[in-house]
């Protein structure tokens, strides 16, 4: 697949937004938890900046999610995992893989007429 391709596109998008969304939420509960409130407002910023992002993509509403969720849900794992030094658990790698998996359906499997 080419790199100007809408799928290479539509992925890097997703990351973007995923990025966006995990990134937020961090700052959110590191204001919550002793950072203050301007680590919340700006957490609230960016984790609501992720919905403008993720809808530059030309995709079913459903589609769009049902496909950003696997994203989002590695993106969350990996963060966790090397950002914020989480023992993520065999079954937690596990669950992903199903997450992933059900996304690919979404995304690859038929669509409506």
């Amino acid at each position: 697949m080419k790199a100007s391709s809408p799928g290479v596109f539509s992925l890097l998008i997703m990351i973007a937004a995923a990025t966006l969304e995990v990134g937020g939420d961090a700052l959110c509960r590191r204001g919550l938890r002793g950072g203050g409130l301007a680590l919340v407002m700006l957490g609230f910023v960016v984790l609501g900046s992720y919905g403008i992002v993720v809808n530059l993509i030309n995709m079913d509403f459903g589609r769009l999610l049902g496909t950003y969720v696997g994203i989002f849900a590695c993106i969350s794992v990996l963060a966790g995992r090397w950002v914020f030094g989480d023992r993520v658990p065999v079954s937690t790698w596990v669950g992903l893989g199903v997450v992933l998996a059900g996304s690919l359906i979404i995304q690859f499997g038929a669509r409506a007429r």
